[in-house]
């Protein structure tokens, strides 16, 4: 199969204009619109559908999307196989992550990736609610919670260390609960897609800890908004502690229940569609994730008491 006009149509399924996919690959409109509806014969199926006014995904293409990435993959890897890959890293790769690590620790970082491969797009889709990375046709995506699908894979970025923490002022006005039993009488602030969580007592003592379940919660779905309202007073939240240390560290949030300890591990994971290959631009990007975030940086491994 053509894998050139595989690349059109993987271009043309993001862009969703199959001109603009053309003249990336140095083709003209009508030669990009030839070489796909030859494509949709060979495969004898609609990929896209077309109109006056916009281009769309089909059905067939989101299903054939995946293998046609696969299939430009395994010619890039073949050919850097026999020392004739191409030397540059180029295409569209489209990234999902949630939005307060995105932007604390992400986004710094984006200027030096897209200096180091400057023919790369990036497309990021950065939201602290949960997506499907198979419908959303990601490359590649960061999550923090453990990995139940078969037709992806893993790879660790950095541990995930969740503690709670409240703010001088809420303590002051409320105090400090002692165990955690006390949690339900306070005032706690919760994420809208977290699960009840196990705590464990020095001793070993496990209790199950599930804030949405509390007479005062305040539900959000947004990282950095549940930090700014724990900040300013309103009430015990439980955050990564990528999220919070160097407010634990300047004294504007404190650890509470300091001697209970989460019973699940949580890490941070990069996440992409099991392939038997992975593409250089998926393996790059990951690549340097690792090196700048999950090996130079140590404010997950130890939570203060």
């Amino acid at each position: 199969m053509d894998t050139q006009s595989l690349r059109l149509f993987v271009l043309a399924s993001e862009t969703l204009n199959i001109s603009a996919a053309g003249r990336t690959l140095g083709m003209a409109p009508a030669v990009a619109s030839t070489r796909i509806a030859k494509l949709e014969r060979r495969v004898g199926a609609d990929l896209l559908h077309r109109s006056t006014r916009k281009v769309s995904l089909s059905l067939d293409g989101q299903a054939f999307l995946p293998y046609a990435r696969e299939m430009i993959a395994q010619e890039e890897a073949a050919l850097a196989a026999l020392g004739s890959g191409r030397t540059k890293i180029n295409g569209t790769l489209r990234f999902a992550a949630p939005s307060s690590f995105a932007q604390l620790y992400i986004a710094p970082l984006l200027p030096a990736f897209m200096d180091k491969y400057p023919d790369l797009r990036l497309d990021l889709h950065l939201s602290d609610s949960q997506f499907d990375l198979i419908e959303g046709s990601y490359d590649l995506a960061l999550r923090n919670s453990v990995l139940e699908d078969s037709t992806l894979t893993a790879r660790k970025l950095a541990d995930d260390t969740r503690i709670l923490c409240a703010a001088p002022a809420y303590l002051d006005r409320f105090g400090a609960p002692v165990e955690p039993d006390d949690l339900g009488k306070h005032r706690l602030i919760a994420f809208r897609d977290a699960e009840a969580r196990g705590l464990v007592a020095p001793d070993g003592t496990r209790v199950v800890f599930d804030p949405k379940h509390a007479a005062h919660c305040l539900v959000l779905n947004d990282g950095l908004t549940q930090k700014q309202l724990t900040l300013d007073g309103a009430g015990i939240s439980i955050n990564s502690l990528w999220a919070v240390h160097k407010e634990l560290s300047s004294g504007q949030l404190i650890r509470v229940l300091p001697d209970f300890e989460t019973a699940s591990k949580p890490a941070l994971w990069l996440i992409y569609p099991k392939s038997n290959v992975v593409s250089a631009k998926v393996r790059v990007f990951m690549d340097f994730l690792i090196e700048h975030i999950g090996r130079r940086n140590n404010w997950f491994r130890t939570a203060p008491s």
